[in-house]
């Protein structure tokens, strides 16, 4: 856990949502199950393995040290969650957490809950993704964009910001999507987007009316029972885009499951959509370094004939 303390004892002022160490990547031996992110004004620990209450004492005086050398007005504010398996758990270990709860990324800004269910409402190790997003439409502005896993709708912010004509944000979490609603609102979007509480495999023909789309976003979970397993169903979507995309349009497709690599995606675009080509793997943020670049987030552009 010693590097963990080090990069605590190191850690620089931020206002940005943002990761601060990643030990999930295997850089960091000894500190594999942790990562440690930044979601202003709270940081928060998130463990992948049980924790002894001992070193989660040690790590809390190390956090609660750095915050009061950075922000010496500020009162500590900081989260852990446990999300070993069969043990899943989160607490406020200082000072609180604002409701509703606001960060910025890049100019935008996006609604957040640490405190609740495991995935806080902005996933950071997208970032990049994001980033591609923004610059492509910035390059290609007026393309209509569907959104596919919309979750809460981070893509279509930076997607509408940056010069697309319309989103179509398609997910089954109905909650999910107001959120969404709400991050379009916090950065003055007024319209612009759809918002669909649709299961996508059931959509396919209100989905492609809608369409072609200039740009297709495919972020699914890895694994959600009873809604989407990626070693099964990711070919069901790739099938689709050619038939969703405009032509010269492109597709952003998103895989995080480390069991997956990227032949997985290749292989398949090959064989169930072979008019795409592929352009580029999307560089991951460096903070979520890996020492298996197949283990980690995947990321890939691909093109549609023209």
């Amino acid at each position: 856990m010693q590097a963990l303390l080090d990069t605590i004892a190191t850690l620089p002022c931020t206002e940005q949502a943002q990761r601060l160490f990643h030990g999930r990547g295997g850089l960091y031996p000894g500190c594999e199950q942790w990562t440690l992110d930044a979601y202003p004004p709270v940081w928060v620990l998130t463990s992948f393995a049980p924790v002894a209450e001992a070193d989660l004492h040690t790590l809390g005086q190390a956090l609660e040290q750095r915050w009061h050398t950075l922000y010496p007005d500020q009162a500590c504010n900081w989260v852990f969650q446990c999300r070993a398996e069969g043990q899943s758990e989160t607490r406020l270990m200082a000072g609180s957490a604002p409701e509703p709860h606001i960060v910025t990324e890049g100019a935008n800004r996006f609604r957040v809950h640490v405190l609740r269910g495991q995935n806080h409402g902005l996933f950071l190790d997208m970032a990049a993704g994001r980033e591609w997003v923004g610059q492509h439409l910035q390059r290609h502005p007026g393309q209509k964009v569907l959104n596919l896993f919309a979750y809460t709708c981070a893509f279509s912010v930076v997607a509408l910001q940056a010069g697309a004509s319309h989103v179509v944000n398609v997910d089954m979490a109905r909650g999910a999507l107001a959120i969404g609603q709400q991050n379009h609102q916090l950065n003055g979007l007024g319209g612009g987007a759809s918002f669909w509480g649709h299961d996508i495999f059931s959509s396919w023909g209100k989905i492609g009316r809608s369409g072609p789309y200039g740009l297709v976003i495919v972020d699914p979970p890895s694994y959600q029972k009873g809604s989407f397993i990626a070693s099964k169903d990711y070919a069901k979507l790739m099938r689709r885009l050619p038939d969703l995309l405009a032509p010269g349009g492109h597709a952003l497709l998103c895989l995080n499951a480390p069991e997956l690599g990227l032949a997985f995606l290749q292989e398949q675009m090959a064989s169930l959509a072979p008019t795409l080509t592929l352009l580029e793997r999307v560089a991951n943020p460096a903070v979520f370094a890996d020492v298996s670049p197949e283990r980690a987030l995947k990321v890939l552009v691909y093109r549609a004939a023209a």
